[in-house]
Order: structure tokens, then sequence, then C-alpha cells
């Protein structure tokens, strides 16, 4: 198959493996490439009897055979699927950015104050020090409220509203960034190094 159009390159559609081919990241094919022609990164070819690691020479001489592909000046040239890092040891852990959806996810879509599970529409986040009285927007002062409770509790802090905290804010567990991949564009080669849900 030929990809005919720029965005494809910009998809995070390759797996990055450590060089004890555990998976960390994804990234783009145009960032794979960057890798493979810098001598950072070898390409990983899966068949059904093996998979093999290839520097950029071999690489770019492999036979195309129907996957994606891009035109080069030495003709056309497969878009890895996997790739695996010369040296790069370690499985970094990564915290989730704040914002609104992490929050919603440490939360788990509950009602900080009333544990009443809400849609994304009925939440909103609340300050639990108000930001006019020197409340600031981080993990250990805000929570997921429903807006009719926080509108209430305006900008006062819980206990002038009335309101308890069903657990104090904390900021979520850092995670290997392997638990954090997801395979969203359904890509098989992808499966022999993501742990699937039970």
């Amino acid at each position: 198959m030929t990809l005919s159009f720029p965005s494809a390159l910009d998809r995070t559609s390759v797996l990055v493996l450590n060089r004890h081919w555990v998976a960390i990241d994804s990234v783009t094919p145009t960032q794979a490439f960057g890798h493979l022609a810098t001598g950072t990164a070898r390409a990983v070819f899966i068949s059904a009897e093996s998979m093999q690691a290839f520097g950029w020479e071999d690489w770019r001489d492999l036979p195309v055979d129907g996957a994606d592909s891009i035109g080069t000046p030495r003709g056309r040239v497969r878009i890895p699927t996997v790739i695996v890092l010369s040296r790069y040891d370690r499985i970094p852990v990564l915290r989730p950015k704040f914002g609104f959806r992490a929050l919603w996810e440490r939360d788990g879509g509950r009602c900080q104050y009333s544990g009443r599970k809400l849609t994304p529409a009925e939440a909103n986040i609340d300050h639990v020090l108000p930001r006019s009285r020197g409340g600031r927007d981080e993990w250990e002062n805000c929570v997921i409220s429903d807006r009719s409770l926080n509108s209430r509790k305006g900008a006062r802090t819980p206990a002038e509203a009335g309101l308890h905290l069903l657990h104090p804010p904390r900021a979520p567990r850092a995670l290997p960034s392997t638990l954090r991949l997801r395979n969203h564009w359904n890509i098989p080669d992808w499966n022999h190094f993501l742990k699937l849900p039970a």
C-alpha cells in the first residue's frame, strides 16, 4: 500500500522499543526515519516466523510487498511499524499532564463531595482552596465536582460550605510509559510488545 497523503506520516504509528526490546513510546514515521538515518535505531521486520532488526542501509533495500511505504529517489521504502533504539535502555516514568481529563481519570468521574458518578457535561474542576483566596491550579488543590455543588460552594472552602471531600486530592502516581501505550491504529506488529488487557 502506498501512502499518498502527508497526514499518515504525522500519526504516531511506529512503536519504539528500548534496546532491551521493551515498548516505551510511539513516534511518527517521519521521526522513525530520522532515528534510522542517524543510526540511533533499527527497524524491526516482523514475519510469522521471526523478528529481525535492520539498520537504515539494509531496511531501505527490503521489498515493500504491499506494506505502507514512501517514495524516495532510490525507490519505495517500507515504513516501519516498530523500531528498536540502539543505546537507550531505560523505561521512562510519566505523570499525566494536569488538566480536566487527567483529573477526571484520577477521580474516576465522581464528584469528590457527593460521590455521584457524573457525565463530563455535569462536571467541572473545583479548587478546594478557591483561587480568589490564593488556591493554585495543582493536583493537591483541584478535584472533579458536580457543577451545581461547585456553584453552591463558590469562593468558600469545603468546610465553610458544609462539604466534605471523599479523598484528599493528590498527584497521581507516575507510571512506566509502557502502561500508557495504546494501539490506536490496530497495528498487528505492536501486539508482540504491548501487554493486552485481560
